[in-house]
């Protein structure tokens, strides 16, 4: 497969990074060369130059895998310190409900789960920290696009996906129901991104704005979730309180080994 013309030595490592995910954490190169579009002799000189900078590693079998500078560097990032000063707060929240709880970013346009936690009773789920969730069906989701700048509202609602028989998908509809959410202070969610979950969310405000939303889920079959609402809310709250002594806002720079220009 030929690439497209144009694409610096930078955005190509990049591809070969971002190949990686759940259901592919260790791939050869010739899986990853496929999947990151490039050619194979080009994707072998890339890969040399990611182990050597220690963000890929290689394993005994020949496969490729992320490295531990990846891990890192990964710590430095801002939602890391939100997930450490969050995570009491979540365990509390855990305790309180008895049900799965998670907390998400935005990113681009999606949630980005930056930590969940469950007891053993609850609701199971398939987005662990690192994981994506849509904006407009997800109640952390909702949280997240009523806060977010107009201009991505409208483009996440010129065409909202369908998940589930019960996911709403007309634009006005989403666009009253992000208004609610701004004024009320909390989203729902029935059915509308998993058939027989339920969920509620609350803004995580910060110094400089709403800057996460902490959701509560649990099953259809479950007490209702009204019980959650004043649990939920001290613990927004308590999240917000000890940002007050957290940078979101700045990541501390790690030099990286440089690559070659192509």
């Amino acid at each position: 497969m030929r690439t497209a013309p144009g694409r610096s030595a930078t955005s190509r490592a990049l591809s070969l990074l971002d190949a990686f995910d759940a259901a592919h954490p260790a791939m050869t190169l010739s899986q990853l060369a496929r999947r990151a579009g490039l050619p194979v002799a080009t994707a072998h000189r890339l890969l040399g130059e990611l182990v050597a900078a220690r963000l890929l590693a290689r394993r005994r079998d020949g496969s490729y895998e992320i490295g531990a500078r990846v891990w890192q560097l990964g710590l430095l990032a801002p939602p890391t310190s939100l997930r450490e000063a969050a995570l009491p707060h979540l365990q509390d929240l855990v305790v309180a409900t008895g049900h799965t709880v998670h907390l998400a970013v935005l990113e681009d346009r999606r949630a980005l789960v930056v930590e969940r936690l469950a007891r053993s009773r609850s609701q199971p789920t398939r987005h662990s920290p690192g994981g994506h969730l849509p904006l407009h069906c997800t109640a952390v989701g909702k949280v997240l696009l009523a806060h977010a700048p107009p201009e991505l509202q409208v483009e996440v609602l010129r065409a909202p996906a369908r998940y589930t028989p019960w996911t709403v998908t007309d634009p006005e509809a989403l666009r009253r129901q992000l208004a609610t959410i701004a004024a009320s202070g909390s989203a729902r969610s029935t059915q509308e991104h998993r058939p027989g979950v339920w969920s509620v969310a609350m803004p995580v405000t910060g110094p400089a704005g709403v800057v996460a939303a902490l959701g509560v889920l649990a099953p259809l079959t479950a007490p209702r979730l009204a019980s959650a609402l004043s649990p939920l809310a001290a613990a927004a709250g308590a999240i917000g309180a000890s940002l007050a002594d957290v940078d979101l806002g700045e990541a501390s720079e790690a030099p990286l080994a440089p690559l070659p220009p192509e």
